[in-house]
């Protein structure tokens, strides 16, 4: 049986919602960036979006400080104002916040948490304490995007928080773009990045439908995170569809393959009953080859030949995303060529 989670209630229009530096306070360098994100969230979602009381002290304090950006958190969940929160961005360090969480308080007061790239660790710690965590934008990227949320990012977002919570087909993005618009220059804000025609999905392999809590995150920050006292335990793994992604540090498709055996030798592999791989980023089609390759390969070593694997999915350190329900069931069916996700 998979494990259950605690589903938090939705955020709909009028919920209140704490802007986290969890990780990186670089959040002060782009105030406009900020503003611009808390206005597009109360246009389209109508969430009001209020910072936590250290997310705007700065770069320098909350490095030195990760029990304050831990107390943020913390705050958030007590706080009966407070109806969810969202990470401003991203970084390097949330590993650092392990000995201060209390994952008491994160199943006592469960809400919802939205996300990705270093959120990993904190997203992963409220699967740990048996509540569901989003994989999804931050408020200074597809929150605040140039021009406006993006429609496929705003769909994914109402499907997964806002709406009554029923199965819902995932599909890919129409169009997507890696393209870095300057955020310190407020001129650019309602200009549109450009945009690619979307390339759609991949099957990687496996032919029978198979179904399971989805978990996950983005690799550079599982390793961070993998041996520590917040690594999930082999229960928790067990029966999961994982949803995997790369950085902007771009590791070589071998080191994704080195990852991975690693989930194989703790036994990851052999009990997972799939595996979505989003978009790469900053790979050349020569390296998603090659990342293929090392997938198939890594399964392969690990007797799961039969594992349902689809790879180029929309999530994570790509523009726009889809915000996957962690912890809620996720349905991959390769002949039919779907995922469903039942948040």
């Amino acid at each position: 049986m998979n494990p259950h989670f605690i589903r938090p209630p939705r955020l709909v229009p009028g919920s209140r919602v704490a802007a986290l530096s969890l990780s990186s306070g670089f959040v002060t360098e782009v105030m406009g960036r900020y503003h611009a994100g808390v206005r597009q969230v109360a246009d389209t979602l109508g969430w009001e979006v209020v910072p936590a009381p250290n997310a705007l002290r700065g770069p320098e304090y909350l490095a030195e400080n990760p029990q304050a950006r831990a107390d943020d958190l913390h705050w958030a969940l007590r706080n009966p104002n407070i109806h969810g929160m969202v990470s401003i961005i991203g970084g390097d360090d949330s590993v650092r916040l392990l000995p201060f969480l209390d994952p008491g308080l994160i199943h006592t007061h469960p809400k919802a948490f939205l996300g990705y790239s270093d959120t990993t660790i904190p997203l992963t710690q409220f699967l740990r304490a048996g509540v569901r965590a989003y994989y999804g934008p931050s408020l200074l990227t597809d929150l605040a995007e140039n021009g406006g949320m993006h429609p496929f990012a705003l769909e994914g977002l109402r499907r997964a928080l806002v709406e009554e919570p029923r199965p819902f087909d995932l599909a890919p993005a129409p169009e997507w773009t890696e393209f870095r618009q300057e955020w310190g220059d407020e001129s650019l804000q309602e200009v549109r990045r450009p945009f690619q025609p979307g390339d759609g999905w991949v099957w990687l392999q496996g032919e029978a439908p198979a179904e399971g809590h989805l978990m996950g995150g983005c690799l550079e920050v599982l390793d961070m995170l993998n041996g520590t006292p917040g690594w999930p335990a082999p229960d928790l793994w067990r029966g999961a569809v994982l949803a995997l992604e790369t950085s902007e540090d771009v590791p070589p498709p071998a080191q994704v393959g080195y990852w991975l055996r690693n989930y194989a030798a703790q036994g990851i592999l052999a009990g997972a009953a799939g595996l979505m791989l989003a978009r790469p980023r900053g790979y050349t089609p020569e390296m998603v080859e090659d990342l293929s390759r090392w997938v198939r390969r890594v399964l392969a070593e690990a007797g799961r030949a039969d594992l349902p694997v689809v790879a180029n999915v929309d999530f994570g350190h790509t523009s726009p995303q889809l915000t996957l329900p962690l912890g809620g069931v996720a349905r991959l069916d390769p002949l039919a060529g779907r995922v469903t996700v039942t948040p």
